[in-house]
């Protein structure tokens, strides 16, 4: 009988494990099902029903992507079409096996002031609330998890789910004069895009809890001294900042695509996975490098430095 418990809760275990890293590392696979009580088509359908904006993807030969949202109007805040788009670009990007970065940022210099409030306000129930924290926790999730170092650029304000953005990416830089504010408390909400978990485990959890508390605005110097941003950029023109951007972003994504996408993907899995399952997924990350073309390169200009 104990040879057979735990035998279950191996096979239990294996199984956890298996579905744990598919989420991690297999494309089009959602968080949430309607075993969660979502209803993904459903919440599509309703919003639809609000438009205005765009999310623009541009790929270049780099390796870099460009993810721009783009509703200068509305200070860059998510209409309902742009909360599908951004899915539809995150889909996309999982699928994009030449990409090694991505910047996000915001037209004209602005990165984005959260929800668009018509949506907001016509989404009124309890239950709309849940699905719509549902469908972008999912999105931004699997924008967080791509297999791509990925740059948050933020000029101008940040704020509220625009201040979620920025925490779902790997790094941010901000201009002087930009700022990040999480607001959410003065709507009589709390983040619900999984801002406040990953904002915790960027700046800690006591930290965390003065910004979202106070609702502070935070300019560069102190999101800086905070380890909130990276870098802050000193021009101010929109154009050259994204130029500065790339620049930096360059540093990080030297080399071969499958070698930067395993780095990202090894260390996604140490942040997100139980320790015996993240050394797994290092072991077979490396059988997928081990031996191949840039290793043995490598490999070969070591032995000829060397003689």
């Amino acid at each position: 009988m104990e040879s057979e418990q735990e035998m279950a809760r191996s096979l239990l275990k294996t199984s956890s494990m298996s579905i744990r890293k598919n989420l991690l590392h297999q494309t089009g696979l959602s968080l949430y099902n309607t075993s969660h009580g979502f209803h993904e088509e459903e919440v599509k359908k309703k919003l639809k029903q609000f438009p205005g904006g765009s999310i623009d993807l541009q790929k270049e030969d780099s390796g870099i992507g460009i993810l721009t949202l783009n509703n200068p109007s509305k200070r860059n805040a998510f209409s309902g079409v742009m909360m599908l788009q951004l899915l539809e670009k995150v889909t996309e990007l999982e699928n994009w096996t030449e990409g090694k970065g991505l910047i996000v940022h915001g037209a004209k210099n602005t990165f984005c002031s959260g929800s668009d409030l018509r949506a907001v306000k016509a989404l009124a129930t309890p239950e709309d609330g849940q699905e719509l924290c549902m469908f972008m926790q999912n999105t931004l999730t699997r924008l967080m998890r791509l297999p791509l170092l990925s740059v948050a650029l933020v000029q101008g304000w940040a704020l509220g789910g625009g201040a979620e953005f920025i925490t779902a990416c790997d790094f941010r830089l901000m201009t002087r004069e930009s700022e990040i504010r999480f607001v959410h408390k003065e709507m009589g909400i709390i983040p619900s895009w999984g801002g406040a978990t990953r904002l915790a485990d960027i700046i800690g959890s006591r930290q965390a809890l003065k910004v979202l508390s106070g609702a502070l605005k935070l300019d560069s110097k102190q999101a800086l001294n905070l380890g909130m941003v990276d870098e802050v950029l000193q021009s101010l023109d929109e154009t050259e900042c994204l130029e500065q951007a790339r620049e930096w972003l360059k540093q990080f994504i030297k080399g071969p695509p499958e070698v930067i996408r395993a780095l990202k993907k090894s260390v996604t899995s140490g942040k997100e996975l139980c320790f015996q399952e993240a050394l797994q997924t290092e072991r077979d990350l490396l059988r997928t490098l081990w031996g191949g073309p840039a290793n043995l390169e490598a490999i070969a200009k070591k032995e000829k430095f060397c003689k």
